[in-house]
């Protein structure tokens, strides 16, 4: 019978620095997360940015540099294809990012759920082809029919895209509705379980200020930030999302 491989703090391994990161300061390398905020918060332009980012190697908002580039596998439920590829766009053009090589792929397909053994099977298989270095779903409340107050629902879809992470090596945004009204932690906001809030590696929140958008960066491993102002508009004749100077 083998025993537990046990050794003394000092003996363990430290993370190269190189390794920490997908986009610096903004998500951790394969990590799992949520991308939360309010009705028109801007959640889904952040995810799309993000996938821009990572893509194409270049500054996350203008602001955050992407240390591991590589493929984007994107689902976007909520938006038509046509209306995805005109965002996209809009955002290589602000980055000066090609876009016949932009090396996003996009779901198409009008349902995927994760509560159905078959769409998780077809999930992984599409990713474990890929091999993405980030995949981007939006949103979850349209990858499922649970109940997302409960938590022994929420709990084995999250563990299975913990799964997809962990086997293929790849960060996961899940970008998720928050409730109106004021809370001390930018995570108790989210709708449903508190599984989702416990559940991320790297969390970002987006909150209106009267007409302010505000990031809020939270990490399981690394500091957190807080009243990061953004804004939607113009640059480079594409519309894209960036910290505002």
């Amino acid at each position: 019978m083998n025993g537990l491989d046990i050794r003394r703090a000092c003996e363990l391994a430290e993370q190269v620095a190189a390794k920490r990161w997908l986009i610096e300061g903004l998500w951790a390398e394969a990590a799992v997360g949520i991308v939360g905020g309010e009705p028109k918060c801007c959640k889904s332009f952040l995810g799309l940015s993000m996938a821009v980012s990572v893509a194409a190697g270049v500054p996350c908002l203008g602001r955050f540099p992407v240390v591991n580039r590589g493929p984007v596998l994107l689902y976007a439920a909520e938006d038509a294809p046509h209306i995805v590829r005109t965002r996209l766009h809009g955002i290589c053009t602000s980055a000066q990012v090609p876009w016949d090589s932009l090396d996003v792929h996009v779901i198409v397909d009008p349902v995927v759920r994760l509560d159905v053994q078959a769409d998780r099977g077809r999930l992984f298989e599409a990713a474990d082809r890929l091999r993405p270095r980030l995949i981007v779903l939006d949103p979850f409340v349209r990858l499922h029919r649970i109940d997302e107050n409960t938590a022994s629902e929420v709990a084995p879809l999250l563990a299975y895209l913990r799964e997809v992470q962990r086997s293929l090596g790849c960060a996961v945004v899940l970008v998720h509705h928050a409730r109106k009204g004021g809370h001390a932690r930018a995570g108790q906001a989210l709708r449903g379980s508190s599984e989702l809030h416990a559940w991320g590696d790297s969390n970002l929140y987006l909150r209106r200020d009267a007409e302010r958008l505000l990031l809020s960066i939270e990490h399981r491993a690394a500091a957190s930030s807080s009243g990061i102002e953004l804004a939607l508009g113009e640059r480079g004749g594409g519309l894209t999302l960036h910290v505002r100077d």
